[in-house]
């Protein structure tokens, strides 16, 4: 099995190098991995609406204008996703990864959810839609190399 390519989306929390992490990894299993993920240039994936489309004068019609742009890329992605795995970070609150996970779950993905203990209650729901729930980018290395290799 380990000759088929898969396609894991890492969604959520931008502020580390996690995904980083999981790549390194994941070449260093030597696993058929190709990774997606939403535009992690923060002001990129703000401005994006406002720079393509045009100004607002309302920093909720430029907000809107790019969660909307920037959901063009994540849907498209989450579909052609194989697994998707969602970092929630303590600094910051990713609503938009929780939106992912939710996006992912009604098309049937397999999500990973990946968070500090300290987050388990807050995200209890979003966890529960989860087939699994990794506190480290290594754990998710090895859940990947499991259900790809059938390794531990």
């Amino acid at each position: 099995m380990s000759a088929e390519n898969w396609t894991v989306y890492l969604s959520g929390e931008i502020h580390t190098d996690w995904r980083d992490q999981i790549a390194a990894g994941a070449a260093k299993a030597g696993l058929h991995v190709k990774f997606l993920s939403p535009v992690t240039d923060h002001a990129s994936s703000d401005d994006c609406g406002v720079d393509i489309l045009g100004s607002e004068d309302s920093g909720y019609w430029k907000d809107h204008k790019g969660a909307q742009v920037n959901a063009i890329r994540t849907r498209t992605l989450i579909e052609k996703s194989d697994v998707v795995v969602v970092r929630f970070g303590d600094k910051y609150k990713q609503w938009n990864a929780a939106f992912d996970a939710g996006f992912a779950a009604a098309l049937g993905k397999p999500i990973i959810t990946l968070h500090d203990p300290d987050l388990t209650h807050p995200l209890k729901e979003v966890d529960g839609a989860a087939l699994a729930v990794a506190q480290t980018p290594e754990q998710v290395v090895r859940l990947l190399t499991y259900v790809i290799e059938g390794t531990l």
